[in-house]
């Protein structure tokens, strides 16, 4: 019988091919030193934990709204309006089982078939596969390490078309961890609002920011782009919730109510007890230990970039947000697949390939791991390397 062409089309996930590959070198005993990770290594905060276990124990464990708690929803208003100066009612929030999760309704309510997603390359390996989900088409615009993996406005008019529906931006960036200036962000703003095309703004990696640099939201410049942008975060990242897949985004009240209707005959609500969990983690006001999280990735990101400058045939670019690092292994001869699964089976340390990200020249190393294994896994790939 004939699939769906659609979901046939759909590629699968080469982090979880280099993932599985290293699991399976570690059951057999194998000393694996894994770089692949796309998680923090820390626990979720005990308060956060804590308010779950009560919900439980309370029973919360019915249906919510489909769309996400009320009291959820009037949480991340005032995050929205604290941290990041944009002003949106409970009627413009919908909860989801995750960022991911988020972006992939976010897609479906959008795209017709045909629509044109323009997608800035490197990119994070699943807005590919969530555009054709829905029926559009990926147009992939490639930046530099140069200009920090950040787009430029000339070459995105150019990559603009009458069947362009909208535009992503990820800042913090998976896999580069770029962040955009504010008035970088403005000139974006500018061009999204001239064509009159959606801009899906990524900042799940928001909270994880270096350098003492600033933030900005793209949504928050103005009232007249915030109609265009569909703001997605959730609490993966910046609170160690991945398990828990809450996320959430906020949109225009007409693309909110499509959407929850969407999720509605889909999922239905996220998980009940883990609303209570985020409700916890957004409404805390003492946040050190997530203070403590950030500020120990950027000594590791120091760590890690300082080690690789000092080895050859290898180029990091200095990421300032997220916990990755991406380098240019173009000086070796291979290609990063090829690089990435002989280092694994020859020095048993795990790294993703590029071209899941766009880029068979580059490799994105994690730290999200601890300091002994950066150490480590680094001297492992700069001796292999030499021989």
């Amino acid at each position: 019988m004939k699939l769906s062409e659609r979901l046939s089309s759909i590629a699968p996930s080469m982090t979880l091919q280099i993932t599985a590959k290293a699991k399976e070198l570690k059951a057999k005993g194998e000393d694996v030193i894994s770089f692949g990770a796309g998680e923090p290594d820390f626990d979720t905060p005990q308060y956060i934990k804590q308010a779950a276990i009560d919900a439980l124990n309370k029973g919360m464990t019915k249906y919510t709204v489909a769309s996400g708690m009320v009291e959820l929803k009037e949480a991340i208003v005032a995050k929205f309006k604290n941290d990041n100066k944009i002003e949106y009612s409970a009627n413009q929030i919908i909860v989801s089982c995750g960022a991911k999760h988020s972006l992939f309704n976010a897609f479906q309510a959008i795209l017709n078939e045909g629509d044109e997603v323009i997608i800035p390359a490197p990119y994070w390996l699943s807005y590919p596969e969530m555009v054709k989900c829905a029926g559009g088409v990926p147009i992939y615009l490639e930046t530099k390490m140069e200009n920090g993996f950040k787009l430029d406005v000339s070459d995105l008019k150019k990559a603009i078309t009458p069947r362009t529906k909208a535009l992503i931006i990820n800042s913090p960036s998976n896999p580069t961890g770029g962040v955009y200036e504010e008035d970088e962000l403005l000139e974006i703003a500018n061009v999204v609002k001239n064509y009159n095309i959606f801009v899906v703004s990524d900042e799940i990696y928001e909270k994880l920011v270096y350098d003492d640099f600033k933030f900005t939201s793209i949504a928050s410049l103005d009232d007249e782009i915030k109609k265009h942008t569909i703001t997605v975060n959730g609490l993966s990242k910046a609170y160690s919730m991945t398990g828990w897949r809450l996320g959430y985004l906020a949109c225009d009240a007409n693309v909110a109510k499509v959407i929850a209707a969407y999720q509605s005959h889909s999922t239905s609500n996220p998980t009940s007890f883990a609303q209570y969990g985020g409700l916890a983690a957004l409404t805390q006001t003492d946040t050190s230990e997530i203070d403590a999280m950030r500020v120990s990735f950027e000594k590791r990101r120091n760590i890690m970039y300082d080690i690789i400058s000092s080895m050859k045939k290898i180029t990091a670019f200095k990421p300032t947000g997220a916990f990755y690092m991406f380098c240019d292994i173009s000086a070796t001869g291979m290609k990063a697949m090829e690089f990435a699964s002989k280092l694994l089976t020859e020095a048993k340390v795990a790294v993703i390939p590029g071209e899941s990200f766009g880029s068979d020249k580059h490799i994105r190393l994690s730290f999200a791991t601890s300091e002994k294994n950066i150490k480590n896994g680094l001297a492992r790939i700069s001796d292999w390397i030499g021989k």
